[in-house]
């Protein structure tokens, strides 16, 4: 019941937030910031110093929050993998596939979203028991690849990240994205430390992904 549970938020949530930073403190600032702007799923990539401290910490603060999803990224091994997962990530996104970590993923009924770009990556990751698929990198497939894919398999569910923006966040959802992941373009202004920016611009993604969902 765990993994459909988080499975359903992700879907719920829509956007997931692709939180780098350059210390711990800035990832946090940043994924409240985000928060604060409407988006309720946050990847802390484990490029972010003490990334699992940084996850629990999150965790701890919005335990409560049952619209609030927090999971990790950059996840390249089943190590990484375990310490997340430890840390209290609930959900693990790769930027590859990798078979050791869906098994542990799959062990501890955490969702694994592992970036894949043809067919056979997409069928080898079904088998090891992936639900969503993360299109990776987003940009250099664009939306008309969720058609081209759903052809031989019709079921995927795909979660495109990378070169996502404000401008074609509809387009990925009019063509079958169940959630999208986004990162420069919204954590840019925590580079100047303008942390009210990224709350400005999550607001931003916010209202166009109701657009796109609930057109009036």
């Amino acid at each position: 019941m765990q993994k459909i549970r988080i499975l359903e938020t992700i879907e719920r949530v829509g956007i997931i937030a692709v939180v780098r930073g350059e210390t711990p403190k800035e990832a946090i600032k940043s994924s409240e910031a985000i928060l604060a702007g409407g988006i309720k799923g946050i990847e802390i990539t484990f490029t972010v110093p003490q990334a699992e401290q940084v996850i629990y910490e999150l965790q701890q603060r919005h335990r409560e929050a049952s619209n609030v999803v927090i999971g990790a990224g950059t996840v390249l091994d089943v190590t990484t993998a375990r310490i997340a997962i430890s840390a209290g990530a609930q959900f693990i996104v790769s930027p590859c596939f990798d078979k050791e970590t869906a098994k542990l993923c799959n062990l501890y009924q955490v969702p694994y979203l592992p970036g894949c770009m043809t067919v056979t990556e997409i069928k080898t990751a079904l088998m090891y028991g992936v639900d969503i698929i993360k299109l990776f990198p987003g940009n250099l497939a664009g939306p008309s690849a969720i058609k081209a894919f759903r052809g031989p398999l019709p079921t995927l569910n795909i979660m495109p990240t990378g070169g996502v923006n404000l401008v074609n966040l509809p387009e990925w959802f009019q063509a079958g994205s169940i959630a999208v992941g986004i990162g420069g373009h919204l954590l840019a202004p925590a580079k100047v430390g303008d942390f009210d920016k990224i709350t400005s611009l999550a607001k931003q993604y916010m209202q166009r992904y109701e657009e796109v969902i609930n057109p009036s």
